[in-house]
């Protein structure tokens, strides 16, 4: 498993909010639902993304487009576009003024607009809750991203457009992945390119001696790691593993396997019913005493604590 697989195999969409939006111009959303991560697949016409602050986007059909929260945006048929509707935690959504939409906009399962057949039609998938997993990888990513049809070629958009307006047993299940499916592959064509400022552990798996590195933590974060360890697997000293593997990823070794395992420890609090001992000997600490320390010292709270937080 490589990097950028182990960050995204933790987190994954449960119960995620999916919706086949279709407009005719004009037309504009304001989105302030604090999500952590929304992703924008546009399917037929065109539409703008505008965040707040940063550079606007134009999406062409069979674009994508990824927008990384909580900062609030606008999607439009054109920037000049008076919003028409806002979106709010939880799927709320109201007129600008504050009044209640009341399901005008519904157009059936999980669809949303202004016209059933309109000349524009995207497909939003939304993160709600945030993962301390997958917020090692969101801080590597720009508050909006968009990737252009000579970018890439995505062979799920016929499998979600025809998936997301289904009402069958399991659905919900059955669209999770396909989201999931869909960011792991964006993220993958997004870091490929020149212009994208990859983080440098992604960067540093090409390296034939860290990528070994890394990969063997990722791979057993449990196993008592040493950098002598590490050095012997990769084939080189101890010196000139630590030297390079700071070099390139910007923290030592053992700086990188301690905010992996409690990262992993994190996650794991909130998804499931597991003891802290058993997390503890999960990630590779010898005790819950000492990975309650460990885990204090750098999120500040202790584990209880983080466990019993409403999740976002």
């Amino acid at each position: 498993m490589d990097v950028l697989a182990g960050l995204l195999e933790g987190p994954r969409a449960r119960g995620a909010f999916m919706t086949r939006a279709s407009f005719d111009p004009p037309w504009a959303v304001r989105v302030e639902d604090r999500a952590p991560l929304t992703v924008m697949l546009m399917v037929r016409g065109e539409a703008w993304v505008m965040p707040d602050a940063g550079e606007r986007v134009r999406l062409r059909a069979g674009e994508l487009a990824i927008v990384r929260g909580p900062v609030p945006y606008t999607c439009a048929d054109d920037p000049g576009t008076a919003p028409q509707a806002l979106i709010l935690p939880g799927g709320e959504c109201s007129y600008p003024d504050g009044r209640p939409l009341n399901g005008s906009m519904d157009l059936g399962v999980r669809s949303w607009g202004n016209r059933p057949d309109g000349s524009t039609v995207v497909l939003i998938g939304t993160y709600l809750m945030q993962s301390e997993i997958g917020g090692r990888l969101l801080d590597a990513l720009p508050p909006l991203l968009a990737l252009t049809t000579d970018a890439w070629d995505c062979p799920l958009t016929p499998l979600i457009t025809e998936e997301i307006v289904r009402d069958e047993p399991g659905q919900e299940v059955v669209l999770d992945r396909l989201l999931d499916l869909l960011v792991i592959a964006a993220l993958r064509a997004w870091f490929s390119r020149p212009e994208a400022e990859a983080p440098a552990w992604y960067r540093a798996l090409a390296d034939p001696v860290v990528g070994r590195a890394l990969r063997l933590l990722q791979d057993d974060p449990a196993h008592p790691w040493t950098v002598a360890s590490l050095a012997a697997k990769a084939g080189v000293s101890r010196a000139a593993l630590a030297r390079r593997f700071t070099d390139l990823v910007g923290e030592p070794p053992m700086s990188y396997l301690t905010g992996w395992r409690l990262a992993l420890a994190a996650d794991r609090l909130r998804d499931t019913d597991d003891t802290l001992e058993a997390i503890a000997r999960q990630v590779g600490y010898g005790s819950a005493f000492a990975l309650s320390t460990a885990f204090k010292r750098v999120y500040g709270v202790s584990p209880q604590k983080h466990r019993m937080r409403p999740k976002e």
